[in-house]
């Protein structure tokens, strides 16, 4: 079984926007991921009210019940876990952090974000695990290059010692169409550039997970 955890102790750098498109797609047929929201705003639970697809699974937790129902999600068979978290309890964050293989760490690429991730990136240090850090919500590409604020952003983060996903999450108004269906963009708009950059992401995760390292849980 797989744990990603996806946690910041800054709000609004797009946890639960990020959490509702990759447990679309970890879920395979017939192996629904399963979304474990305890973040007390319930936005997950309200996305998930939407839907009308089957998939993913969802429970609303406290932290305290993480590895109790990590242990029933194994018994059942569930192949991945998505956990949401909340951004401000550190001791909610911490529960999650513990029983995740891979911790995500989305940040905005601006000054005052990227001053917050520091705190996140210790915390993970604290119990042991190594965090992808994603820059989210980042002004679209135009060019080649990436737009300087990224740049810059991706360079911060590696002084902090961060590994940085190659894939850049922008700020796309078909995020929010999306979510206000109770979708994912690469349901309701696939093919578009905001689905193409959800999937490069969760490919970069698979592929960290996937490494024999990571699968000794």
């Amino acid at each position: 079984m797989q744990i990603i955890t996806i946690a910041a102790r800054k709000g609004g750098v797009g946890k639960t926007t990020l959490s509702m498109h990759l447990s679309v797609l970890a879920s395979a047929p017939g192996a629904p991921a399963l979304l474990l929201d305890t973040d007390p705003q319930r936005s997950l639970a309200w996305w998930h009210r939407l839907r009308e697809a089957d998939v993913p699974n969802l429970i609303e937790a406290d932290a305290r019940e993480l590895p109790d129902l990590v242990a029933a999600a194994k018994r059942e068979g569930i192949k991945r876990i998505i956990i949401d978290t909340p951004p401000h309890a550190e001791d909610s964050i911490l529960g999650a952090m513990r029983v995740a293989d891979l911790v995500v760490v989305p940040t905005r690429p601006g000054p005052l974000d990227l001053a917050a991730v520091a705190t996140t990136l210790e915390l993970a240090e604290r119990v042991g695990k190594v965090p992808l850090a994603v820059i989210n919500h980042a002004p679209p590409r135009t060019g080649s290059a990436e737009p300087a604020i990224v740049a810059e952003a991706r360079a911060a983060l590696i002084s902090m010692g961060a590994t940085v996903a190659e894939t850049v999450v922008a700020n796309r108004v078909s995020m929010s169409h999306a979510i206000l269906t109770g979708s994912t963009v690469n349901e309701h708009e696939p093919g578009g550039k905001a689905a193409a950059e959800v999937e490069s992401l969760w490919n970069e995760i698979k592929a960290l997970l996937d490494r024999p390292a990571r699968k000794a849980r």
